[in-house]
């Protein structure tokens, strides 16, 4: 099956209505935008724009799924989907990019029957991604430079996973658990046992954790991580410096009162000469308790389900909408769903000092913006061309720019937009209507 068919039964059937009635080829735009962020959020960050664009080359039809499809379909529309080919364009926000409600995170353009038929595809990817995006980012700004492990994979579905780490690493964790991410997406694969590793060292005799440590150690290394908390952690510890020396790299704590329990390690680490063994805490982290324990002697974090499902907030809410017919600009008046007609580009306003103030969404083919002495910077880039994707938007080779963009967006908010707490979005956006 290819990607065509994660997809939505009414996509194709209003391809087939505007095939019939003669619409299909006219001239559109369709925005992708929020209309607000999750409850509380100050700011998102966009990610799956890759994915995406690597997805939207694998968006045909085999004559298998024709044959599926022709239950419903006519011969005219599975006539056009055998050999489509999407042959428009496509701009948005760069993956990495922070964005507000209104934003104009994607724009595609082409006739009615080319775009009408993407939307689920843009929709599922980018909602997904850019939700664990948004919050890995506040995730990272809590752990204030410490790294973090995303370690989420057995908390959501297979494939999911999968984006999800590469999401929380654009983001900016350290690394992931995942194997499939390293191997797909060049995100660093990290991790070394769980406590099954430790149980299995049971002997008629009893638990024997230095024995479990002694085998960690001897396979992969004196910098390697020993989980210490699958007993008592007290004797975890003791246990871990007998078994690797003082050297050891690192011990983990995957329960109890982290903050607590952290302090204490570091002491006896320290009384047993292992003052440069490092300490990771894990065990249903989110922002708010990395936040807590930004005081602690914690070197690093592990964060699992909580970054995989958005920390509360699981989709980011966009939509694609239609907003460009053959030039015109069209909008949606339904009470609480309105849109902002015309095909549009986006700027965000900035302080010499770097600080921004407002995004400032307007008409594409208008006059630049009035600045007011403020430093302006263009948001909307070109992602496809000719439905040819445009280079410097690959979903690897491209992680490290995107990595890039969420760090320098993170350092340009005022100081009010990293707050965790509920809030207004950090900067307001300001719509410029279009000119009659």
């Amino acid at each position: 099956m290819t990607v065509a068919l994660l997809t939505d039964k009414y996509e194709l059937t209003m391809l087939a209505a505007a095939l019939r009635d003669g619409t299909a080829h006219r001239r559109t735009t369709f925005e992708v935008f929020a209309r607000r962020l999750p409850e509380g959020r100050r700011y998102g960050v966009v990610a799956g724009t890759g994915r995406f664009v690597e997805a939207l080359a694998e968006f045909t039809f085999t004559p298998h799924e024709l044959t599926a499809l022709s239950e419903f379909l006519d011969t005219a529309t599975l006539d056009f989907l055998s050999t489509y080919r999407f042959s428009g364009d496509i701009d948005g926000y760069a993956e990495g990019e922070l964005y507000f409600p209104g934003s104009p995170v994607l724009s595609v353009h082409g006739t009615f029957a080319e775009c009408v038929v993407l939307e689920t595809l843009v929709l599922s990817i980018l909602n997904h991604d850019t939700a664990i995006a948004s919050a890995a980012a506040r995730m990272a700004s809590a752990a204030h430079g410490r790294p973090m492990i995303e370690m989420g994979s057995r908390r959501t579905h297979e494939l999911a996973a999968v984006a999800a780490a590469r999401a929380a690493y654009l983001a900016g964790f350290t690394g992931s658990s995942n194997l499939a991410a390293q191997q797909r997406y060049g995100v660093p694969a990290l991790g070394t046992a769980a406590h099954a590793y430790t149980l299995l060292h049971t002997t008629e005799s009893g638990p024997d954790e230095q024995a479990a440590f002694r085998g960690q150690v001897a396979a992969l290394g004196v910098g390697t991580t020993l989980l210490v908390d699958t007993y008592d952690i007290t004797a975890g510890v003791a246990n871990a410096i007998a078994a690797a020396g003082p050297q050891l790299g690192a011990v983990r704590i995957d329960s109890g009162d982290l903050g607590v329990l952290a302090r204490q390690v570091r002491q006896q680490l320290d009384g047993l000469g292992a003052t440069n063994t490092q300490i990771v805490v894990s065990g249903d982290l989110d922002e708010f308790a990395i936040a807590a324990l930004r005081a602690e002697p914690v070197d690093s974090y592990g964060v699992g389900t909580s970054v995989v499902t958005g920390s509360g907030a699981p989709t980011a809410g966009m939509v694609y909408k239609l907003v460009e017919v053959d030039g015109m600009p069209v909008a949606k008046r339904s009470s609480r769903k309105e849109s902002h007609g015309g095909r549009k580009q986006a700027a965000r306003l900035a302080k010499a000092s770097g600080t921004i103030v407002e995004e400032v969404v307007y008409p594409c083919g208008q006059e630049p913006l009035e600045t007011s002495g403020l430093v302006a910077r263009a948001l909307t880039v070109p992602l496809v061309a000719g439905g040819v994707p445009v280079e410097g938007h690959h979903p690897t080779t491209d992680l490290a720019a995107a990595r890039e963009r969420v760090a320098a967006g993170l350092h340009s908010l005022p100081w009010d937009g990293l707050k965790l707490s509920r809030g207004e979005p950090a900067i307001p956006t300001r719509v410029v209507p279009f000119q009659t």
